[in-house]
């Protein structure tokens, strides 16, 4: 008869069947009681590993099983189970945490020192977080730290059998669910990006149908151990903006993006487009505004010009000026008398 599980925890950690917010929601619900969880998964984001760790702890009656491989933050993620059991036929691995490092620009000797002194601080990073990791690991073998920081820098898989030697797991079974282990091309892909050897013996399967393809794409662009030689960060200066990001990382001049940033790019395009649109209204009034003004000119250049008037404001009747103008007029009438 199969086991009966209270949580499955499987594929990328952290995703949406990994989640720490579902794992915390589930041993709330049964505080006072035996939880059984089931791990199957090559890793992924050793933040939520560490966190999942800690809420085991706090419950305190967790009994964690493994199957099929498991790697990666997936191993962190039980240490502080209650108790912890692998099947027969599924395979365990240890190995130090990496992140990514790529820069594509030409740099001076000021820019090159800077880059320097970010990936130091890069390496100092992941050494505290492969100390932490080593120091979780040693507390559950009952080991020196040491060791188990030598095991992480080999990074090779280990059987059932050597698991439960190491003292990573309490147990070995052979339940009758517990399958043995498959690789197919997409985890496969997924396992070399991330930097994971592969198993000496182990065959890969070709790749299945659309479905399967689609899951392995959506799972291939949430690696955190990964391979930085077959990626590119690019820059894009408005979209980054938007996104608020620093850079997209590109794999065979492939990114992802999330739902919510794909809504944020139609709705600043929605907006642009409204912009574009206003504009353009705004233009065609100026215009037609621009036709009403210049046909109103050429209707006043074309009628006859009014004769000149001299102009005597009243109260200003004896004015100099006013007094020249009458004498020119006194003058010229004169004038014509004696012609």
């Amino acid at each position: 008869m199969s086991k009966k599980y209270d949580l499955k925890l499987k594929g990328y950690v952290g995703g949406w069947d990994f989640d720490s917010d579902y794992v915390d929601y589930i041993l709330e619900k049964k505080s006072e009681k035996e939880v059984h969880v089931l791990i199957n998964s090559l890793g992924g984001d050793v933040a939520t590993a560490f966190t999942i760790m800690a809420f085991f702890k706090n419950h305190g009656n967790v009994h964690v099983h493994y199957v099929g491989m498991n790697a990666s933050a997936a191993t962190v993620a039980s240490l502080t189970a209650k108790h912890i059991s692998i099947d027969a036929n599924a395979m365990y691995l240890v190995h130090k945490c990496s992140s990514f490092v790529f820069e594509w620009d030409m740099m001076n000797s000021d820019q090159l020192q800077q880059l320097i002194e970010k990936c130091e601080k890069a390496k100092n990073d992941l050494d505290k977080i492969d100390l932490n990791i080593a120091s979780a690991y040693a507390a559950r073998c009952k080991r020196d730290k040491a060791e188990l920081l030598d095991l992480m820098k080999v990074g090779g898989w280990l059987t059932a059998q050597e698991a439960l030697d190491w003292g990573f797991v309490d147990e070995i079974t052979d339940q009758p669910e517990d399958e043995a282990p498959v690789i197919d091309e997409g985890v496969a892909n997924f396992m070399a990006n991330a930097g994971i050897p592969m198993p000496k013996g182990m065959k890969i399967e070709k790749q299945g149908g659309l479905l399967q393809r689609i899951v392995d794409a959506i799972t291939g662009t949430k690696q955190v151990f990964n391979k930085t030689s077959q990626k590119m960060k690019k820059t894009f200066k408005f979209i980054c903006a938007l996104l608020a990001v620093e850079a997209f990382s590109f794999e065979e001049s492939k990114t992802s993006l999330t739902d919510e940033q794909v809504q944020k790019i139609e709705d600043e395009m929605a907006r642009l487009n409204a912009d574009i649109t206003k504009a353009t209204e705004d233009l065609a009034q100026r215009d037609n505004t621009i036709n009403d003004l210049q046909n109103q000119l050429d209707e006043l250049r074309k009628q006859p010009a009014e004769e000149p008037v001299n102009v005597v404001e009243e109260g200003k009747k004896n004015s100099a000026s006013n007094d020249y103008y009458r004498n020119v007029e006194e003058a010229q009438k004169l004038f014509k008398q004696i012609k």
